[in-house]
């Protein structure tokens, strides 16, 4: 998919490119994750410049399978693989008029033909770590590839000492992170779902986002001995092995797309519903009593714990999450709980579906965290505006 997405690409741009006379805002992303990080900022460009158009490009095909028909862009595509030749090609016929790079996205061709044409390159949500190669004595290729940024927005201090260690410090703003943004934008425009309300009736609800094997393992034997308690789980992969594995887990489950088809007067006899589509997750948590995000009690760690969090609902999830800095403030602000097996997991579930109160409680705080740390997008569409890099 990889390869194939990629093939004939500068054909398939030339065509689209042809009689294009707009200002041209080019975004790219690894994925998925990095593509939310810069939406907020898209979709505030396009208000402010509606004459502009977007294109935006993705390294995977997990970001660009789910993202291809997103109606906020005027183009969407994979990326050419970093080269000179691809480079200059590439930019000859997109003629961007202002570049965002999400997070973590640092091509070395494409960066140093942007500043050579003096086309403004701007890094959007970056997050540096001092094990980086960029920080490392043998970094100085890597080095010269941040030189290429007319400016540089990061999340956190740390980041811009990090940057000013290796002599960059002029042209870096810490605005905070866009997924705030993003993830108070979905929750203010939130519609109800009629076959989740169908599933869950009254009842109390669990709501588990991005699992993975290891998380259900956790969970699976306290969703089987409490059939009274909703489970809605969204595994991270949603692939036929794994869903057929989530059922297995689960004795008293039904997957989201079978559920569907069920009439009105079916019985519901069901306490797991297995979500088996992308792009869903953000809203379910709105319907959990809890929130349990998966990933930290495997090797990479917990995922999204903000879209649960603006909806004000109490937060768990294993022990592997100190590299995001989100769910360590969760943990400190008591917005979230951690858990290192499925003993203690039962235990704050039990306490947590038993007590309203202590819901609230934690949720507020893990809600107050979101709305807290918003408005890093202004910050960055503030920059073109000062300095007329869109004219349209």
């Amino acid at each position: 998919m990889w390869t194939k997405g990629r093939k004939d690409i500068f054909n398939q741009l030339s065509n689209s490119f042809e009689h294009n006379k707009s200002e041209v805002i080019w975004t790219h992303c690894a994925s998925l994750g990095e593509f939310e990080q810069g939406r907020p900022v898209l979709e505030q460009l396009k208000k402010q410049h509606p004459n502009a158009k977007i294109l935006i490009t993705f390294f995977s095909p997990s970001g660009y399978e789910v993202q291809k028909n997103y109606n906020g862009a005027d183009w969407v595509f994979y990326l050419p693989i970093d080269g000179k030749k691809n480079a200059n090609q590439f930019i000859n016929i997109v003629k961007p008029t202002v570049v965002l790079f999400i997070k973590y996205e640092f091509w070395f061709y494409y960066l140093k033909a942007l500043k050579q044409r003096g086309i403004p390159a701007l890094l959007v949500s970056g997050n540096f770590r001092p094990s980086q190669i960029f920080f490392k004595w043998y970094g100085s290729f890597y080095r010269n590839i941040l030189q290429c940024f007319g400016h540089l927005f990061v999340q956190n201090e740390e980041s811009k000492l990090l940057l000013a260690s290796i002599g960059i410090s002029e042209n870096v703003t810490i605005n905070g992170d866009t997924r705030f943004d993003r993830v108070i934008e979905i929750a203010e425009q939130f519609s109800p779902i009629e076959a989740i309300e169908k599933f869950i009736q009254k009842n109390k609800v669990v709501v588990a986002g991005s699992t993975w094997t290891e998380d259900d393992e956790e969970m699976n034997h306290y969703a089987n001995t409490h059939q009274e308690i909703k489970f809605i789980i969204a595994p991270h992969v949603i692939e036929a092995e794994r869903l057929q594995e989530c059922l297995k887990l689960y004795r008293n489950s039904i997957l989201f797309s079978n559920w569907q088809q069920q009439t009105e007067n079916s019985n519901n006899q069901y306490n797991v519903l297995i979500i088996d589509n992308v792009g869903m997750l953000s809203k379910l948590y709105h319907y959990a009593t809890v929130c349990f995000i998966g990933g930290g009690f495997e090797g990479d760690g917990v995922h999204n714990v903000l879209e649960a969090a603006v909806f004000g609902k109490p937060i768990v999830y294993g022990p592997i999450y100190e590299k995001f800095k989100e769910a360590v403030n969760l943990i400190k602000l008591g917005g979230a709980l951690t858990v290192k097996n499925a003993l203690e997991l039962e235990s704050e579930f039990d306490c947590l579906l038993k007590d309203e109160s202590l819901c609230l409680a934690i949720g507020t705080k893990s809600a107050a965290f979101v709305y807290a740390n918003k408005g890093a997008t202004r910050f960055v569409t503030d920059y073109i505006q000062l300095n007329r890099l869109l004219t349209n």
